[in-house]
């Protein structure tokens, strides 16, 4: 047998004609492994559209937060280059003749949302002010020939072939080269500022008449800090010596200070910029923004249980920042849920939830019997009602509907009653249910809040608040009710304004008594100068201190803190307490920890090592601990492997490869392996290492040259 070192390839496998013809008919897949196949067209489309709102929801929202940051940086750009003239130097006040308006843009470390934010300001700046914008990418501007190269591949919508151009300062334009170059660059912005004879510039080389004759060149460098020093300085340097002709502007795009401008450029450099300072809204707050619009609301019926959206919370505060991230991770639960649920058909708003209810199969009405919260729905009912239930399905239909109007009713008024709870306890010290009305939430998806610690300390603490902070926040808990889609509050926002008119009371009776006491303790004053009464007033005030009395105030406030209990009680019951909950409530974290949290290792071990959990193939199960001659070649390598020490000696491993392939468990198919021809077995083995090697499990070794060395668990 000849040796032969690690192959080092690409192998190609095309794929069968067969494999390759694609079903006419679209085939989404929801419960057709689990064998629901009932209403999976249904609940697709339930899904599709339930997506297809949060989704223009979610736009809405991000369109709505950027809304005041692009106005101010379209105010900023028709004020950058409001003076300039053609082949002239007046400038606008402020600048100094050289200095290039630049915007310092500080996005925040979302990196992964960045992307986003500069197409949505390119669009912006197109429509308002310019059709003249370059985005660069640090990745693409290596040095200030690449730079140039992208700009005005951009800004001339050329095309750029860069295997041609790598050693050239070319760009291709109409069967045209052009030197890539600002001269030329303010040549081309010369010829398209200027009118054609019949008035009408075109669309992409001529400006409109909504950006002016002379709008202004924007560059945006998408991530600033990437950006090489010496192929900023150049570009800036070279870019002030020519704006007095091209009325450049940049935009930096900055994640994590606007200091970062200073550290970057030398003080020659910088102060060629005349910078002003642009901050995006946090992205705590963006997120808050889309818990409040997507989750906290009616609007949508599908939830998320508690252990699922720590997950997503989690995931964002200690990853990543990313709010698109964590629409995703929201989109991926939808997915899930439709696609795991058969009930999910229900999951819908009110009214097309009771036309499905009303029209569920009786495969459908089993799997609604087989819900645990519908369970002990019926076992509270009386004997007559749980046979009902259980044995017709007309009567099943009646009540699943009126469950499904109950569980609407339910989120309006948990809702409402939430953010009434945050009010009190967001401004407490120490925030003892959170700051976040999104940690509130959790709390009480979790358990009864009223039965956790930390909601007996935020009682003792609003017991304690001045009246200004109390009359303030009742106000606040009147709007919010008042607002409310809720059934049932016309009750509490009486009860919560007559709280306000004794509190009004109370000042206008304070403010009497304190003029009378003022008169009666100056002429009582006047009286009880001797030491006898000194004494006796002394003991009075020790008397009142033993067994003090609560004031009206205090009464009051007592008052309004147990009535707010007392709502909470009612209405923050948590949602897997509710009938039906499992229909519109997602709680399979786990799920969603495996396709988030991604754990390669881990992942690629138990491929290798146990085919099984991925391939579902009966025979590559083995008992103690063995190795399948089924198995995938790279499976019996990485196997193999594993039994080996640092390095690993090539023809070793080959003959134990050889030994575990030819191997066979009945005479029959000892016969058809030992026909395998040696070359076809060595040349299994060397793809099956490269593999592993392209994987990095292994790698050649300089001290052997038969042998490799391990990379991972134990490997140099």
């Amino acid at each position: 047998m000849s040796t032969c070192s690690v192959s080092k390839g690409c192998f190609v496998f095309k794929p069968s004609p067969k494999k390759r013809r694609l079903s006419h008919k679209p085939d989404h897949g929801f419960g057709e492994e689990k064998g629901d196949s009932e209403d999976s067209e249904l609940r697709f489309a339930t899904c599709q559209s339930l997506w297809s709102k949060i989704k223009a929801e979610t736009e809405q929202i991000q369109e709505d937060l950027n809304k005041q940051l692009f106005d101010n940086l379209v105010s900023f750009l028709r004020q950058s280059h409001s003076d300039f003239q053609e082949k002239t130097t007046e400038w606008t006040r402020g600048m100094k003749p050289r200095e290039i308006p630049t915007a310092a843009l500080v996005l925040g470390v979302n990196v992964t949302d960045h992307n986003l934010t500069f197409r949505s300001l390119s669009e912006v700046l197109q429509n308002n002010i310019t059709p003249y914008i370059a985005l660069l990418e640090a990745k693409d501007c290596a040095g200030i020939k690449n730079l140039m190269q992208k700009l005005m591949g951009q800004l001339m919508n050329c095309h750029i072939d860069e295997d041609s151009l790598e050693d050239e300062d070319y760009v291709q334009v109409s069967q045209k080269r052009i030197r890539c170059s600002m001269t030329t660059l303010v040549s081309w912005y010369e010829s398209v500022t200027k009118k054609t004879d019949s008035g009408t510039p075109s669309k992409r080389t001529s400006p409109s008449s909504s950006h002016g004759q002379y709008p202004p060149v924007v560059v945006i460098l998408k991530d600033m800090e990437s950006f090489s020093t010496k192929v900023l300085q150049d570009f800036i340097v070279i870019s002030s010596q020519h704006i007095h002709e091209l009325p450049l502007v940049l935009i930096f795009g900055i994640a994590t200070s606007p200091m970062m401008i200073h550290n970057v450029l030398p003080h020659s450099v910088s102060s060629l910029l005349c910078i002003e300072l642009f901050q995006s809204l946090s992205c705590k707050d963006h997120l808050s923004t889309v818990i409040d619009k997507l989750l906290l609301t009616t609007q949508f019926p599908f939830k998320l249980g508690e252990k699922v959206l720590q997950v997503l919370i989690n995931i964002f505060l200690y990853h990543d920042f990313s709010v698109q991230n964590f629409i995703k991770g929201y989109q991926l639960c939808i997915v899930e849920h439709f696609y795991s649920q058969p009930l999910s058909v229900l999951c819908c708003q009110l009214e097309d939830a009771k036309m499905q209810a009303n029209a569920l199969s009786h495969g459908q009405c089993e799997n609604v019997r087989r819900l645990p919260s519908f369970r002990r729905y019926v076992e509270s009912q009386v004997s007559e009602k749980q046979i009902a239930l259980l044995t017709e399905d007309s009567c099943l239909k009646e009540t699943v509907q009126e469950l499904l109007e109950d569980l609407q009713v339910y989120h309006e008024n948990y809702v409402s009653v939430l953010r009434c709870l945050h009010v009190f306890t967001s401004f407490l010290p120490k925030h003892p249910l959170g700051k976040q009305i999104r940690e509130l939430h959790c709390t009480c998806l979790e358990d009864r809040v009223w039965e956790t610690e930390e909601y007996e300390s935020s009682l003792q603490l609003a017991r304690m608040l001045n009246k200004s902070d109390l009359v303030t926040m009742l106000q606040q808990c009147v709007e919010i009710f008042v607002s409310s889609s809720g059934k049932g509050f016309d009750k509490i926002v009486e009860k919560l304004k007559e709280f306000l008119t004794q509190f009004q009371q109370l000042e206008v009776a304070e403010a009497i008594q304190e003029q009378d006491v003022s008169v009666s303790s100056q002429k009582e004053l006047q009286k009880k100068t001797d030491l006898y009464h000194l004494q006796k007033t002394l003991l009075e005030l020790k008397e009142s201190r033993r067994c003090k009395k609560l004031t009206k105030f205090e009464v009051l406030r007592f008052e309004v803190v147990d009535y707010i209990d007392s709502l909470v009680r009612e209405y923050l019951v948590p949602a897997d307490h509710k009938t039906l909950h499992e229909v519109v409530y997602f709680n399979t974290a786990s799920v969603l920890r495996e396709h988030l949290n991604a754990a390669p290792r881990i992942a690629l071990h138990t491929a290798l090592n146990n085919p099984f959990c991925y391939l579902k193939n009966q025979t590559l199960q083995t008992d103690g601990g063995g190795i399948s001659n089924k198995a995938p070649d790279i499976c019996i390598a990485y196997r193999l492997h594993l039994e080996c020490g640092r390095l690993i000696n090539l023809v070793d491993w080959l003959e134990a490869f050889s030994t575990v392939v030819m191997a066979a468990e009945g005479p029959k198919a000892d016969a058809a392996s030992s026909a395998q021809d040696d070359d076809v077995i060595h040349a299994r083995f060397i793809r099956a290492v490269s593999e592993l090697e392209l994987l990095g499990f292994i790698k050649p070794s300089k001290q052997k040259t038969d042998h490799v060395a391990r990379l991972t668990w134990g490997g140099c």
